[in-house]
């Protein structure tokens, strides 16, 4: 779609602050949803292009003349970043900078700086909710409701689903970063023993609170009534969660998943379910997104399997924290004091 120039919407205000002369183009600002306040960037810079989407036919085309870019998941390949000869600091819209080639930036001397535990609420929030929807059959009570079977009841209730009370459960947090611990803080209120994999397993650089005990990961498989996934998705990540996973977990489980679709093993996951090795899960990411027509886990509906569509991160507090720390990612690159910068990309030239 065409650009929206954003001098030209600026208020008064925003107008008079100041600026630095450069140009600057966001690639996929719906990634952030509709009617997000984008003031706190665009008055960093004075002159702005602001794209919906970015396909990737028109991508050269859009970063040619560029000094700053945001993106959140088009990709700036080596190819592309050679193409933008003018290109002095990226900053991505998201935690993960998988789909920029830093080695390439950084040989270019192009900054790349990301976001970082701006949805820690919303997220653990979300986890919490597909716990508790796992945990009470919500979903599926609901359906029953609305399809007029309580009117139905010979009693004042339904209880046609089990129900099972969180407190006195085991969670499993496999990554016990900033959002592992934020996660293990609700489930503590909620009358859980919370346990994490080893720094071993999944190295992490947060330090343990004394009511998590850390365990192997193939311990905390078999001990945890819940397992939540909150590891980054590397090589040595991928399909962590597999068939032999999946096997060692208790018949009774629940698996959470709110980091990346591929750590888990798709079609591993179905033949649990379908097994009944574990009792159910809940996913807020897939391996593609959006999903293909082929995804193997909307093929069918199945109860014990809930799917939301990445939203985890989408409260709009989180959002317009995310746009606040774009904000000062630029205006750290403009003054020459790097703000979550993830490459090493020597002195930054601003001339």
């Amino acid at each position: 779609m065409p650009s929206q120039t954003c001098n030209a919407n600026w208020d008064r205000a925003h107008s008079q602050l100041p600026k630095t002369f450069m140009n600057g183009v966001i690639l996929d600002a719906d990634s952030l949803g509709l009617g997000m306040d984008l003031s706190p960037i665009t008055t960093q810079l004075s002159g702005w292009s602001v794209y919906a989407a970015t396909p990737q036919e028109d991508l050269f085309d859009r970063i040619e003349t560029a000094e700053v870019v945001l993106t959140n998941k088009v990709i700036l390949s080596r190819t592309a970043l050679r193409h933008a000869k003018r290109l002095k600091h990226i900053s991505v819209m998201a935690t993960g900078t998988n789909n920029i080639d830093l080695a390439a930036a950084s040989e270019q001397g192009i900054s790349v700086s990301n976001a970082a535990g701006y949805a820690t609420p919303s997220v653990s929030q979300h986890v919490l909710t597909l716990m508790l929807n796992l945990a009470t059959n919500m979903p599926r009570y609901l359906q029953d409701t609305q399809a007029g079977q309580w009117q139905k009841s010979p009693v004042f209730c339904r209880l046609d689903h089990p129900i099972i009370e969180l407190s006195g459960k085991t969670l499993g947090i496999i990554g016990l970063g900033e959002l592992g611990l934020a996660v293990g803080k609700l489930a503590t209120a909620f009358g859980m023993t919370v346990i994490a994999a080893s720094a071993q397993a999944i190295p992490s650089s947060a330090p343990t609170p004394t009511n998590i005990v850390r365990c192997d990961l193939p311990t905390l498989l078999q001990r945890a009534d819940v397992v939540s996934l909150h590891c980054p998705l590397t090589t040595d990540t991928e399909h962590l969660i597999d068939a032999a996973s999946l096997a060692v977990m208790k018949p009774s489980a629940f698996l959470i998943n709110t980091a990346r679709g591929a750590l888990v093993d798709s079609q591993a996951l179905l033949d649990a379910l379908e097994a009944g090795h574990i009792a159910g899960a809940a996913v807020d990411v897939l391996a593609i997104e959006p999903p293909t027509l082929q995804e193997a886990l909307l093929q069918i509906h199945r109860p014990n399997l809930l799917i939301t569509p990445h939203n985890a991160w989408g409260a709009l507090e989180s959002r317009q924290r995310l746009i606040q720390q774009m904000a000062d990612n630029i205006r750290g690159f403009c003054a020459n004091t790097p703000v979550r910068q993830v490459n090493a990309a020597g002195p930054l030239k601003h001339s």
